[in-house]
């Protein structure tokens, strides 16, 4: 495994370099270059079809890339194998998705300690750091409802909690308001772009919404799997 130490300045804090993605036959990126340093929003914005899955998924490990080099702090992560890259997105990774993807029969403060859990910390130690970031999104009274109990903004909420409960370096976002209405998205995206600058994470956000994208610092936009000029 990697070991990434301390902050790096001199480096950004996740690259990617002629990163290339196929689907058998059919080009999902063909040579995208992208930077992200400590602290940005960046907007992955774009058509269906243009990439912007596909970057968010190799970007974060998900996904190996068919070519191309992705970066952390300046170290290549692309040759890793699976169970390192899982290693790393549980570590230094978090994750809020368009459904959130809560496990149903877990109560809001074990989704969101899971992180912390999965990599040994002591379940008490892992539940307070989960009670404490639940408080800081508004949930504080909830701990204890599972995701049925929810509503869709309280759960995606609880998502955000458990992206940023082990103090990730890049915080992916996929459609994270496709399944909310519009002021419900508006106030999520502000308790994630509010919660990861308490941490310094980045944060990476795939999106259609125009609304949200006009949240981030710059905006990427992909057109048949390339930067748009």
């Amino acid at each position: 495994m990697i070991e990434f130490d301390g902050q790096v300045t001199h480096h950004p804090v996740l690259a990617g370099r002629g990163l290339v993605k196929r689907y058998g036959d059919v080009p999902a990126l063909a040579g995208v270059d992208i930077t992200v340093r400590a602290g940005d929003v960046v907007a992955i914005v774009g058509p269906s079809g243009s990439g912007k899955s596909s970057l968010l998924h190799v970007l974060s490990g998900v996904l190996p890339a068919d070519g191309g080099e992705v970066f952390l702090a300046g170290k290549p992560i692309t040759t890793l194998g699976e169970t390192e890259r899982s290693l790393l997105r549980r570590s230094a990774f978090g994750f809020v998705f368009q459904s959130g993807l809560l496990v149903a029969e877990l109560t809001a403060e074990e989704n969101a300690a899971l992180p912390l859990l999965l990599a040994g910390v002591p379940r008490g130690d892992a539940l307070g750091a989960a009670r404490d970031w639940l408080a800081r999104l508004g949930l504080e009274g909830l701990e204890r409802r599972r995701p049925g109990e929810l509503s869709g903004g309280q759960a995606q909420r609880v998502a955000v909690a458990r992206a940023l409960v082990h103090r990730p370096r890049v915080v992916f976002a996929d459609e994270p308001t496709g399944a909310l209405d519009t002021r419900t998205g508006q106030e999520m995206v502000t308790s994630l772009l509010d919660a990861a600058r308490r941490t310094g994470a980045a944060v990476v956000i795939v999106t259609h919404d125009q609304a949200v994208a006009a949240r981030a610092e710059r905006v990427v936009e992909l057109r048949d799997g390339l930067v748009a000029a």
